[in-house]
């Protein structure tokens, strides 16, 4: 059995993340702000430093804020807009994800935004998994032209999805790239690789970095409760290249049970 190489994609909430994920070796980045809120777009500053440091491939989500996935016409034409900032400044891809009230894809506009985009590459985010069927969902992300798929198999993590990842991967055939993203760590992505037979992985190898500021004012808090303000949260690379090694063990093992 042939089996092809792995790649991981990072999600990055920051230029210096990026730049970690860069240097743990990498394929690709999802660029993101506010990942606390799963994502949103970041500025155009933010993209534009990026795109001059990086040299692997640049991917940048276009979600014009946080919570569902139901956007008015003003949301939409703020993505439309983004799209195409995003191609001036020449990223690699981009990363969308629309649906109806009633829980479908919303093929028509998710469509649209896949010409704007043209020629680059656009992923499908999970906004799929929150889509009321995946088989039907999956289809339309097909039919709307998208080339890649992130999904956690609409559970709250990838491991816990594995199943119907494996099932949608194998529905979606050479038509879509099926990523798991979500809950893939260190611990769990070998395991991953040979529940799936995906090809692509999506994780933010994030760990906490502490503030190099002296001064505290412990009396006011910016942030929501509990979160711990002097610490940043970034990508590490060393942790990277950790995820990478477990990644690549696991398509060892698949290649020697072939």
């Amino acid at each position: 059995m042939s089996v092809p190489s792995l790649l991981l994609e990072i999600c990055a909430g920051s230029v210096t993340s990026c730049l970690a994920a860069q240097e743990g070796g990498a394929s690709r980045v999802e660029f993101c702000d506010n990942l606390l809120e799963g994502g949103t777009t970041p500025s155009y500053g933010a993209i534009a430093s990026a795109r001059e440091k990086l040299r692997i491939q640049l991917n940048v989500i276009i979600r014009p804020r946080s919570g569902d996935f139901l956007y008015s016409d003003v949301e939409f034409e703020v993505m439309e807009r983004d799209i195409v900032a995003c191609k001036k400044l020449g990223v690699d891809g981009v990363v969308i994800g629309l649906l109806t009230a009633d829980g479908d894809i919303d093929v028509v506009r998710t469509k649209a935004l896949v010409e704007l985009a043209t020629p680059l590459p656009v992923t499908f985010h999970r906004a799929f998994d929150v889509a009321r069927d995946p088989f039907k969902a999956l289809e339309e992300v097909i039919k709307a032209g998208c080339n890649r798929l992130l999904t956690s198999g609409q559970e709250a993590s990838a491991p816990e999805g594995a199943a119907l990842i494996s099932r949608l991967r194998e529905a979606a055939g050479e038509r879509l790239v099926v990523m798991p993203g979500a809950g893939v760590r260190l611990n769990n992505i070998a395991r991953l690789v040979a529940e799936t037979g995906c090809i692509e992985f999506h994780t933010s190898g994030r760990t906490p970095f502490a503030s190099g500021m002296r001064y505290r004012n412990e009396r006011v808090k910016m942030g929501g409760p509990g979160q711990d303000e002097y610490a940043i949260v970034e990508t590490s690379a060393d942790l990277v290249k950790q995820i990478i090694a477990e990644m690549n063990g696991g398509l060892d093992d698949a290649r020697r049970i072939g």
